[in-house]
C-alpha cells in the first residue's frame, strides 16, 4: 500500500476534523480524544452534508445537517438510520498522519 505523508497528527485538534481536497472530491481526516485517526469520504450519503463539520464523539461523527451518525472505523451509519460512507486507510507514524494513495484517486 502506497502512503501519503498529509500532515502532522498535531494539525488536527482532538475531536476535529481536517480535509484533504482531491481532483475527484474530499476526504476528511478526524483524530479523536485519545488520537485515533480515521479517514472517511467528506460527505454524507444521506444529503451531501460535509463530514469534516460533523461532531467527533468517540469513534463516530455527527453529520452537522441531518444528525446522522457513521462509525468512523467502518463508515456504517448506525441505529435505524441506512448508508455507509467510504473509509481509506490511514495511520500515525512519528507523529505524521499518511493516507492511502489510493483515497486521493478513488473519492465519490
Amino acid at each position: 500500500m502506497s502512503m501519503i505523508d498529509i500532515a502532522a497528527l498535531d494539525d488536527i485538534p482532538p475531536q476535529g476534523a481536517r480535509v484533504v481536497r482531491t481532483p475527484h472530491g474530499c476526504v476528511a481526516v478526524f483524530r479523536t480524544a485519545d488520537d485515533r485517526v480515521f479517514a472517511l469520504d467528506d460527505r454524507c450519503p444521506h444529503k451531501g452534508g460535509p463530514l469534516s463539520e460533523g461532531i467527533v464523539h468517540g469513534t463516530q461523527v455527527t453529520c452537522p445537517l441531518h444528525n446522522w451518525v457513521f462509525d468512523m472505523a467502518t463508515g456504517q451509519a448506525q441505529g435505524a438510520d441506512r448508508g455507509q460512507v467510504v473509509t481509506h486507510p490511514v495511520r500515525v507514524e512519528g507523529g505524521r498522519i499518511w493516507l492511502d494513495a489510493r483515497a486521493l484517486r478513488r473519492v465519490a
